[in-house]
């Protein structure tokens, strides 16, 4: 899965207007999620914490997807140009609350607003579609007295400059990265455009324009 994303630098996760533009579709059926595997939903933690790839809900009008950090920068770029993306008070106020705690869980959304888990679910994502929030871990939750893993995980978030600026203090072998940019916004979005049909042949604009924004 991880060679894949790495190949593609931006899929979503599920089948969509795109013909085999997915992990879904090049993922064997029998290694979907059956009770024998829990196929890509475990996979994608070791991809999230890998440290080169970005999860989150971001693609389709917020869809879970991957890319690598040289694209995501590129659609940071633009989409944070439009209008459209500007965070609305309650959304600030997660962000603010991310500054300070590093990062920010469902349950600390219900509590910070006073919202129900579907509200906080959704305010979530949409930050995640404006490219403010990403999904900064996922850990797997052991149950029962044998502390069984059925599947079960619990994701934090936090901004993409958190996981992906560079570090004040580097350890060794730390590679600089950065969120910034050499492009204009309509730079990104063409480069963005040609990143998808590399691999998925002549996508009309149309279709790039819903996937990507």
């Amino acid at each position: 899965m991880q060679s894949l994303i790495l190949r593609y630098k931006l899929v979503p996760f599920f089948s969509n207007p795109i013909p085999g533009y997915s992990i879904e579709e090049h993922t064997p059926l029998d290694l979907w999620f059956t009770e024998e595997s829990l196929g890509p939903w475990d996979w994608k933690i070791d991809c999230v914490q890998s440290g080169d790839i970005v999860y989150g809900k971001y693609l389709w009008g917020g869809k879970a997807a991957f890319a690598t950090l040289d694209v995501y920068r590129e659609l940071a770029n633009w989409r944070r140009s439009l209008p459209k993306y500007a965070p609305t008070p309650s959304q600030q106020l997660i962000l603010d609350y991310m500054a300070g705690h590093g990062s920010v869980s469902v349950k600390e959304v219900r509590e910070l607003l006073h919202v129900k888990k579907s509200a906080a679910d959704a305010l979530l994502t949409k930050l995640q579609m404006q490219t403010r929030v990403i999904t900064g871990d996922i850990i797997r939750v052991y149950r029962g007295a044998d502390l069984q893993y059925s599947g079960w995980q619990r994701s934090s978030f936090c901004a993409p400059e958190t996981l992906f600026e560079d570090l004040d203090f580097p350890f060794p072998g730390y590679k600089p990265r950065s969120m910034k940019s050499s492009l204009t916004p309509d730079q990104s979005l063409a480069f963005l455009k040609d990143t998808v049909r590399e691999v998925c042949g002549e996508v009309p604009d149309k279709i790039l324009l819903k996937l990507l924004g």
